[in-house]
């Protein structure tokens, strides 16, 4: 497998410390988020929404899906993180939710919809963000301690990287 279409924007490297301006232009790209994935998918067939973008990939219908729960996931992350001191997260199995018959068969309307209003709340909230709340952090058993500040350029980078692979697909 060829890493080019694995990681078609290459792998996530987060900053030490991020500053204001590409905090915002994070917050940014995942505001755009949700119209740039309803473009992508627009007018495609129902065999390009079932194609894999790789060899042994996710199909184009399962990456929108596992934005919209991968997404959810993050959102109620930052809420924790606002509200409990450095909470301990439940991680979920992506792949295993990948293949449930919902992420394999559900219109990929019912995701873009969650996108758009998920998206507008998640923006709203992190475009409110102090320095001191952007500081806060919550605890990943698998990854460790996570600044939400990192966490917002991770979920910039993953909507992004997604993105790349439906327009692998779709154009």
């Amino acid at each position: 497998m060829t890493d080019h279409l694995r990681f078609p924007i290459g792998k996530y490297e987060a900053p030490a410390k991020p500053d204001a301006e590409t905090i915002a232009a994070w917050i940014e790209d995942i505001a755009r988020l949700p119209l740039q994935v309803r473009t992508a998918v627009q007018g495609a067939s129902e065999t390009q929404l079932d194609m894999p973008y790789r060899p042994g990939g996710w199909t184009v219908r399962q990456v929108v899906h596992h934005m919209a729960d991968s997404h959810m996931n993050s959102f109620i992350r930052f809420k924790l993180a606002l509200t409990e001191e450095v909470p301990v997260i439940k991680p979920y199995r992506e792949e295993r939710w990948a293949e449930l018959p919902d992420t394999r068969q559900a219109p990929v309307a019912l995701s873009l919809a969650l996108l758009d209003a998920l998206h507008e709340r998640w923006v709203l909230l992190l475009r409110e963000l102090s320095d001191k709340e952007l500081a806060r952090e919550f605890q990943h058993p698998d990854s460790g301690i996570i600044r939400l500040d990192q966490n917002i350029g991770l979920y910039a980078w993953h909507g992004r990287h997604h993105l790349a692979h439906i327009r692998l697909i779709t154009g």
